[in-house]
């Protein structure tokens, strides 16, 4: 028996629209404090990265949604609303926050139907759950192992690299800063159940892995002040 294809309820526009409106409530986050926003000191908590993380997580979401068999609607806009809240709340309330701004939007800006917006809710409010993955729906459990996948991999390296400088750390720390991406990605493998988010992780973390090897083999050989020694260049100054 064939699978019954059913119409997105999703348009390209409403989507783009969801978009529009959670990158202004960001935006809005931030002005809104009178000291720059809640924990504004690391650039990963200031609204540009908070969208941009939650576009990572919305693509990430829908790939394994489709090939999971989740309803790939419900999960992309709990995606893309999941932590709109997060500048404003605490991070412990800040799914539930989300939840119920995104039930406000649904239920005043789009006619969807009351059980896709209950779906949509009840993911963004458990996208923060600790527990097995098995006790959640398989759309939350989408969004909850993208969620975990955009801080592994090339991202992850990338934000934890820029967060040596606000660390006062030199590059002789990177190869361990690496390893924390490293050790990360170990728990998400840990944690993710479906295949595809396994395999996603697998991938991500074998890359950070071989870029921490090549760290260490590189790293170890410099001087205080970033040149590389002649012994490991074989090479001389002149």
């Amino acid at each position: 028996m064939g699978v019954e294809i059913q119409e997105s309820p999703v348009s390209a526009d409403e989507f783009a629209d969801m978009k529009a409106f959670v990158h202004d409530y960001l935006a809005a986050s931030v002005e809104n404090e009178s000291e720059g926003g809640r924990m504004r000191w690391y650039p990963w908590h200031s609204a540009e990265y908070r969208f941009n993380h939650i576009l990572n997580v919305v693509e990430i979401s829908s790939e394994i949604a489709r090939k999971e068999g989740a309803n790939v609607d419900v999960t992309r806009v709990a995606a893309l609303f999941h932590d709109i809240a997060k500048l404003e709340a605490d991070q412990d309330v800040h799914a539930e926050v989300g939840a119920k701004i995104a039930r406000e939007y649904l239920s005043t800006h789009t006619d969807y139907n009351q059980p896709f917006v209950e779906q949509v809710c009840a993911a963004i409010r458990d996208h923060s759950y600790q527990g097995d993955l098995s006790d959640l729906s398989l759309e939350t459990r989408c969004l909850i192992e993208a969620d975990l996948l955009d801080k592994v991999g090339a991202n992850g390296t990338a934000l934890m690299l820029l967060r040596m400088g606000y660390e006062s750390r030199t590059h002789m720390d990177a190869a361990e800063m690496v390893g924390r991406v490293v050790d990360r990605g170990k728990d998400v493998k840990e944690r993710v159940e479906s295949r595809t988010a396994q395999d996603m992780v697998h991938r991500r973390l074998k890359r950070v892995t071989w870029f921490q090897e090549w760290l260490t083999g590189e790293v170890s050989n410099m001087d205080l002040d970033g040149t590389v020694a002649d012994m490991a260049t074989g090479m001389s100054d002149d």
